[in-house]
This record gives structure tokens, sequence and C-alpha cells, in this order.
């Protein structure tokens, strides 16, 4: 044969992001002078650019076109495995985006400027992994002894380790009260994990709980074993831990949401801790909810998966009572003691503190009985905590002589005044501007802060209790890097008396001194339109009194409210979640909502007011016709409960169904119908579809 004649190309199929309004969400057929297994990674042409592909399992619905471009280049790096494959299959076709979209959207965006030189040397980086005698070694050495209930969940666990894999594994819901131990679970389960020699993947809910537990698990199993993945890294940061996880160096991956697509070869051992969180939820592009996308991975995988919380999502509690999910109940603080007390304030009945004069005072922030209490403990060199959750100085500026208030001239929102740099910003846009000097529409010079956002409080504060040493834990003070772990090694060290905080503060922290926990006025989630309002502020208030008496000291839980009779606060001053839960599952159940049925929304923007109702109401009349004889409901279109964001207009329709299969059906017939109707209506900015939606 002449040395010259080369082998005919091969036709590869590769996923790549297609912008969703092409039409284009499947796979796009590449040639290559070579075959190339199913998950290497590649660089390949679309339109004028390049883009980084995942090269996928061949679908046989692939056409011949005349002329099929090169792939443009190889990534040497092994393929992603079968496994990660049907994951994110799944997570595309469930969350009605494209493949490609979805799957390069869990890839590290450094990956796609790397040629294979610079790929190498770092891979070369990165850390070779213990063996697995050694890691249990160390592990045992330092492991304190567990309680029963501790040792109990852990023996789950260990049986579900030990399982074929072609057994069926349950979920595993662990139950603990706050305190409980549930991250020494966590650890004894890695052990066990590591042990086989697998990875695990752990999963937190939002970016300033990682540090603390990553902490906790490099103290027991070395930090270079460890990979962290969250929105915080920068992309080199990102890129480095991903390779470690990829290539199976690092035996520990812990991060956010975005951790629960990152590939683990080995993977073995699946914990999501907070499961309840809202935050596992995505907002934008997917919008995939990570809790349910680790389930699905444990599922698939053939491992076990651990779900952590003291309160519960209503959808795990529905699956555990059901038997679908093995729960497992830590129901005593690992510290012993008893969980906090909770002392109501009516404070319609309360006597308030003196003070604070002057334009625009508010009453005091809190209660006297409430603020002798903070007292007391300081004196006793305890610490004590109090929630506020919204940031800021105030929540809006007033002009006492012509009503003007700081509306945001882009959002349907007031802009909050910040007081610390005298800037009017709107949370929604970020547009910000100087206080005026006086009112813009009188001139009035007397304009006024009305309410109180947690830095006017941090201030109030200081005003009421000159010796304290006061901190404040919001977004506003833990934007700089470090200025969150800096925040909460004063706190750890003694160093702080009363933090102020949002709902920072009320997640996952072991704060040894704090003995009391007050929550100011969180009434506004008891009369909110989203049915998971309640069991959201349950869970914050419950989670917030956790914070109090971990040490096994006694400790209260104080409440300022005017509804101090209202329901949900009396089962919190039980500590009863199972209460709690039963009658809001009993009030979903009649209302006919999740966990007893399944939604999606469809969202729209428009610049004019008028377009994106015109879009969702043809889109509904499509929809109608695509369901047939499908028990699903078409709501008529609503506006968001923040009408307009940065000058566009949002407006939302809901899809009921009580059964998924037939939704998800419709739905996949449906977004071809969207993309031709968008088409259609020329003024639309933007559409998606959120399935199972954490807020209406």
């Amino acid at each position: 044969m002449n040395e010259s004649t080369t082998s005919a190309p091969v036709r590869l199929r590769v996923a790549v992001p297609t912008p969703q309004h092409a039409g284009l969400a499947g796979l796009l057929d590449y040639e290559h002078l070579h075959p190339l297994p199913p998950g290497a990674l590649v660089r390949v042409p679309l339109g004028r650019r390049q883009v980084l592909g995942v090269v996928w399992d061949d679908d046989g619905h692939g056409e011949a076109p005349v002329v099929i471009k090169p792939v443009a280049d190889v990534l040497a790096l092994p393929p992603l495995d079968a496994a990660w494959r049907a994951l994110l299959a799944f997570a595309a076709a469930y969350y009605q985006r494209g493949l490609g979209e979805m799957a390069v959207s869990a890839l590290p965006s450094a990956l796609q400027a790397l040629d294979n030189t610079q790929l190498a040397r770092r891979l070369r980086r990165a850390p070779t992994p213990r063996t697995a005698r050694n890691a249990g070694a160390q592990a045992a050495a330092q492991a304190p002894v567990l309680n029963a209930g501790q040792a109990a969940a852990v023996a789950a666990v260990q049986s579900q380790l030990a399982l074929p894999p072609e057994a069926p594994r349950p979920p595993m819901l662990l139950w603990g009260v706050t305190g409980s131990g549930k991250t020494e679970v966590y650890l004894h389960a890695a052990e066990l994990a590591l042990g086989q020699g697998r990875q695990v993947l752990v999963l937190v809910p939002e970016i300033n709980l990682t540090p603390q537990l990553e902490a906790r698990f490099a103290a027991r199993f070395g930090a270079e074993r460890i990979a962290t993945l969250h929105s915080g890294l920068t992309p080199p940061q990102r890129l480095r831990h991903w390779l470690a996880a990829h290539a199976g160096t690092a035996d520990i991956v812990l991060g956010t949401r975005l951790a629960v697509l990152a590939s683990l070869p080995r993977l073995g051992l699946v914990v999501v801790d907070e499961e309840h969180d809202a935050s596992f939820k995505a907002q934008d592009g997917a919008r995939q909810s990570a809790r349910d996308l680790a389930v699905l991975r444990a599922h698939q995988a053939r491992v076990p998966v651990l779900l952590g919380s003291a309160t519960p999502s209503l959808e795990s509690w529905h699956h555990a009572s059901q038997g679908r999910y093995l729960r497992l109940d830590l129901p005593e603080r690992a510290a012993g003691g008893a969980l906090p007390t909770l002392r109501v304030l009516d404070l319609s009945q309360q006597q308030r503190p003196k003070g604070l004069r002057g334009p625009g005072a508010t009453p005091p922030p809190v209660a006297q009985a409430l603020l002798d209490a903070i007292e007391q403990r300081r004196q006793r060199g305890e610490q004590s905590l109090l929630l506020l959750n919204r940031r800021g100085y105030a929540p809006v500026l007033h002009c006492g002589a012509c009503a003007w208030k700081s509306a945001c001239p882009h959002c349907t929102a007031w802009r909050v005044f910040h007081k610390s740099d005298r800037t009017l910003r709107c949370h929604h846009c970020g547009f910000t501007e100087r206080v005026p000097r006086a009112c813009p529409d009188c001139g009035n010079q007397d304009i006024a802060p009305i309410g109180r956002g947690t830095e006017r409080l941090e201030e109030q504060l200081q005003g009421l209790l000159p010796e304290a040493r006061i901190a404040r834990l919001d977004a506003d003070t833990t934007s700089q890097v470090g200025s969150l772990e800096r925040q909460l090694a004063a706190v750890h060290a003694g160093d702080v008396d009363v933090l102020v905080g949002t709902q920072m503060i009320a997640k996952g922290h072991d704060f040894q001194r704090v003995t009391l926990v007050a929550a100011l006025n969180p009434d506004g989630l008891l009369f909110s339109s989203d049915f998971r309002a309640p069991e959201r502020l349950f869970a914050l208030l419950l989670q917030a009194a956790g914070r109090a008496g971990r040490d096994g000291a006694r400790s209260e839980m104080w409440l300022q409210t005017d509804q101090p009779k209202h329901p949900l606060y009396q089962a919190l001053a039980r500590h009863d979640y199972p209460a709690f839960a039963a009658s809001q599952l009993a009030e979903r159940q009649a209302a006919g909502l999740p966990p007893y049925a399944h939604l999606a929304l469809l969202r729209a923007d428009s610049k004019d007011p008028d377009t994106a109702p015109a879009f969702l109401q043809a889109a509904a009349e499509a929809g109608q016709a695509l369901s047939g004889e499908w028990p699903i409901t078409w709501y008529p279109p609503v506006p968001h409960p923040v009408a307009r964001v940065a000058d566009h207009w949002r407006w939302q329709m809901l899809v009921e169904s009580p059964q998924r299969a037939p939704l998800q059906r419709v739905l996949a017939q449906w977004v071809p119908e969207l993309h031709a109707l968008r088409r259609a209506h020329k003024g639309l900015a933007r559409w998606a579809i959120d399935v199972d939606p954490s807020a209406i």
C-alpha cells in the first residue's frame, strides 16, 4: 500500500453550545482523521468561532451533509465517562435545554483557551492521592466517638456501600436537630467510601458555608485531597480543581450547586448538606436543582446519597414518609444540652427603650427585654446573634413634604439606602446613585430613611449598647476576598459580642459561644403569595435558633413579632418540624401543589409592557393544542412579583400537571413551538422554561 494513502475521515457526533434561538439543540456532525471515544473533549468550528465540544455517543440521527467541518483540536484529557454523559443527557432533557449548552456549561471555561502543552503542565501539578490504608488510619486517629444515632446513620451508609452494584439504594434522609452532629456522620461516611478507593462528592448550598466544612474535611483527611468548586473561584482556580476531580487525583470534591456536574470517575458517595436550601435551585441558565441531580447521579452510579437537614424540604420529607427515602434520625444534640427555648415578644405589648431621636428616626430595633438579655450575655462573655433578613441601611428614602420615595427608575422596586458610601442602590438591577442633598421633586432637604436594614440595625445597637463589640455579616461586608473568613474567625475567637446579619448567619455555622439568637420582625413571609414561603420561614428560623447553645450551654431564641399566635411560631416553639411538615403537606395536597403536583413556569421579558404577555398567551394556546387529553392546566399569564427589572417587563405563566411524565412529554414538544413564536414576537427579549420552580 502507498504510504501517502490515508483512511477516510471519521464522522463524529459532538455536543456543542449552540445558541438556543438557533433551534440546534441536538448533536452536530464533525469529522476527524481518527476515531475518538465518546466523552473526548475537542475544539470545533461553530460559525466564525471555535468552541469547546464533547464527543457524544452516536444517536443514529445524524444526517450526512455535503460538507462536514473538521475537528480543530483534541484535548489531551481522559474522556468524560458514560455516567457523566448520561447525567448531562438527562438534565438537558428534563430541564428543556440544549445538550451541548448543558454539557459545556458544566466544564471550566478556561479549557477553551489552553493547548495540550499547557494542559499537561497543569495536570502534572495535581497531587497524587494517598493510599486507602493511610487515609483510613488518619481518619480513625482523629474521629470522635459517635453517639447511638450517629452510629446508626453511619452503619446505614456502610450497608449501602457493601451492596452489589445492581442492588437498589434508596436515598437516605439524615434528619437531625441543629447541633446533632450531621457533619461527623458525613466525615465517617466519607471515610468508608475513601477506604474503598472511591471519590466523595459533598454539596453545600452557598459559598460562605464552604470554608468551615472544607476545614473539617481537611483536618480529617488532608487538604491536598480536596478539590473545591464554586462560583467564587477564578477561572484558573476552577480549572485546577476540576482537573483534579476529573483525573481522579482529588478524593473529595466539595462545592456549591455547580459541583454536582463535576467529572468524578471514581464516585462512591454523594452528600448534600442543608438539602432543603433554595440555593440548590439555579435561577438562570438551565435552572437545574443540584439536590435533585445529586439524587439522580447517585442512582445512576449505584452509590449511596445522604441528604442532611434539620428542616428537610417537604418533597424529601414526603418521599421518606412514602418509603421512597430511608429516614435516619438524630434527635439529640451531639454536645448534649437542650435545644434553645423560644421566647415570643408581642411587639404590641412590649415597652421599647428610649433614644434614637432625629429626623426619620424609627422605633428602636429591639424590645427592652431583649436588649437586657443581650447585655446580660455580654457581661457573661457570651455572644448573641440578631437576624434581620434585609441588608443596607434602610429599604427606602422618603420625603415628608411631597411623599417622594427612592424608586428605581429602571425597576418596580425601591432603591435601598446604604449609609456607608451614601448611595441609593437597586438590589435588582444594580443601578446606583449618590444620595441627593434634597428631594429631587420638591427640593425639601429633610429626606429621611424609612425602615431598617442590617447596616442601620448595627448602628442603632451600637448606640443602645455602647460597650458591646458589634459586627455585621451580610453580602455588603463579605464582598472582598477573604472578608468572610476574617469575620467568622473574629466571632470564633470571641472578639464579637453581638453579630448582626441576614440569613447568611443562620446556616451551618458552629458558633460555640452563642447562647442567644433573635429574629427581628420576620412576619413578612407569613403573608407571601409564594406557597413555599412558610416552609422557608420555618427553616430559616429553626436553623437560626440552632446557632445557639451548640456547646451544651443553656440558650434561647427570641422572636419579635406582631403575630405571636401564628401556628408556624407555635410549632417553632416546640421545635416540632414533623407537625409543621404534616400541616403544610395537608395544605399542599388539598390545593394540588408539589409534591402532589408538578409545575413548570414559562417566563418572558420584553422592553415594552405588551410583548411578553402576548407571547405567553400565544404559548399557552400552542401548549393546550399539544396537551390534548392529558390532565395539564395552563394558567393565564401574570406579571412577575417584581414586574420590571432593568427596563424589562417580566411576565410568567404556570403549567401544572398531577403527573410528571405527561408534563415532560408536552414540554419537549412545546419548545420548538416557542422558538417559532419568539420569531413572531419581535420585541421579546428572552424566554425560559423553569421546571420544578422554587418560587412562583
